[in-house]
């Protein structure tokens, strides 16, 4: 069954990388570039999960788990972080900030879509 997935990541080639991952598995896949756009995205497109680079230019990433949990409208989204910066009590941060799953970059292909079909 197709899934609605929003993708914020300021990287251009991972999120080509994700987006494709996705459609290849039959999801639909909106990329969301620029993080301050996420609420606005949220709110149109409805996801069923949300794939959350943490760190992005402008906008914490953190800070965007807590605006889409502090949202009664998108407070059930389950959202994966994925980040490149994985220091000792990230994970934890990430999982306080409301954030159902962690994956660490560069991404296992297989750790990925196994772990968003788990969310879905």
């Amino acid at each position: 069954m197709t899934k609605r997935i929003l993708v914020v990541e300021d990287n251009e080639l991972n999120l080509k990388l994700f987006c494709d991952l996705l459609r290849a598995h039959g999801h639909e896949a909106r990329p969301v570039p620029d993080g301050r756009e996420l609420m606005r995205h949220a709110r149109d497109f409805q996801p069923d999960l949300v794939i959350m680079d943490i760190h992005l230019p402008h906008v914490s990433g953190l800070d965007l788990i807590v605006a889409l949990k502090g949202d009664a409208a998108l407070a059930q989204v389950p959202v994966m972080a994925v980040t490149a910066y994985a220091g000792k009590g990230d994970e934890e941060r990430i999982r306080a900030a409301g954030a159902e799953a962690y994956v660490s970059k560069p991404i296992s292909v297989m750790k990925f879509v196994e772990t968003v079909h788990t969310l879905i």
